[in-house]
């Protein structure tokens, strides 16, 4: 039995802040970021709305894509590390909210490779037989983290959100594999000191903390091993791939690691000059406006793959069967 992703969705919040708006506040310029990083906006959300406000319209478009009410959720899987509160968690939010009440709902904190952990665990509760319909969303909005003033990582993040509904697969389409890392050795190359129970009081801050050298580094190391291995998994090789979604961090990242590979531009979906690092958010956002933009059909082969904090990397290999 597989999953099989039947909707999508995805929200991003009004307010644009280009690179010349940041040259206006911190040493930069347009060109600077561009050359480095690929990004010219980003998505900044305002004081009045929390990740689970994002989250909630991506759910409810997904939702509307594949004709499925609410009611007919058995779980529900947030992927994020900016969420409302510590607790209650965005999922059981976005459950009342939806008034989806008997679906089961929780967290997921894998920071951007949140949404390839979500859905991994979604569909292993699909394949077992455990749950039927489950939504899993990547939400984030870390612009309400960053140190305005910190040019190594004020450039780089936006907010947003997508959303997925999967459902049991009648045929072959579905996610055929999926793939999961965590180099917890790493984990302080990425960091949010404050806020936690090591520093309740936020003495250590609460602004993102990121050592670009190491962060870069590992990300383009894992991307290659992701794509790699969950290909082996699914018994495909990289010639078979239609589209690769990686997540929306560095176009230099992607850019390095498709030509080392040789996977041609053409087969690689890149969106983050518009939207910045949406973290957990940039994959699901991304899957959902290249079918959009018409670049995934029926019987497609699709290869999601993420990296973030933790040091964390997930990875998914979709037939797409929409």
């Amino acid at each position: 039995m597989r999953a099989k992703i039947i909707g999508t969705g995805s929200c991003l919040p009004p307010k644009i802040v280009t690179n010349d708006d940041l040259a206006k506040t911190v040493e930069t310029s347009d060109e600077w970021i561009r050359a480095r990083t690929g990004i010219q906006e980003r998505r900044v959300s305002d004081e009045a709305t929390a990740t689970s406000d994002l989250a909630i319209v991506a759910a409810e478009k997904a939702l509307a894509k594949a004709k499925m009410p609410a009611g007919e959720l058995d779980l529900i899987i947030v992927g994020t590390t900016s969420p409302d509160t510590l607790f209650p968690s965005v999922a059981c939010i976005v459950q009342d909210k939806l008034q989806a009440h008997k679906a089961a709902a929780f967290d997921v904190s894998a920071a951007c490779s949140g949404f390839n952990f979500a859905l991994t665990v979604a569909a292993s509760f699909i394949e077992t037989g455990t749950y039927k319909n489950i939504l899993v969303i990547g939400a984030d909005t870390l612009t309400k983290y960053l140190d305005w003033t910190d040019r190594g990582t004020c450039i780089l993040f936006g907010d947003g959100a997508g959303a997925v509904v999967l459902t049991r697969s009648n045929d072959d389409s579905g996610i055929l594999a999926s793939w999961l890392k965590a180099e917890g050795s790493l984990g302080r190359y990425l960091v949010m000191p404050g806020g936690g129970s090591r520093d309740p009081e936020e003495k250590h801050g609460r602004f993102i903390k990121m050592d670009g050298k190491e962060v870069f580094k590992f990300a383009v190391r894992v991307l290659e091993e992701s794509v790699g291995e969950v290909l082996k998994l699914a018994q495909l090789e990289l010639k078979d791939i239609d589209l690769l979604i990686p997540h929306q961090a560095n176009s230099r990242i992607v850019d390095h690691v498709t030509k080392k590979i040789g996977l041609p531009k053409e087969k690689v979906y890149v969106n983050l000059q518009k939207y910045g690092n949406t973290s957990a958010a940039s994959i699901p956002i991304a899957l959902d406006e290249a079918l959009a933009d018409g670049k995934i059909k029926k019987g497609d082969l699709i290869v999601l793959s993420g990296f973030g904090a933790g040091l964390t990397a997930g990875a998914n290999v979709i037939k797409w069967g929409v």
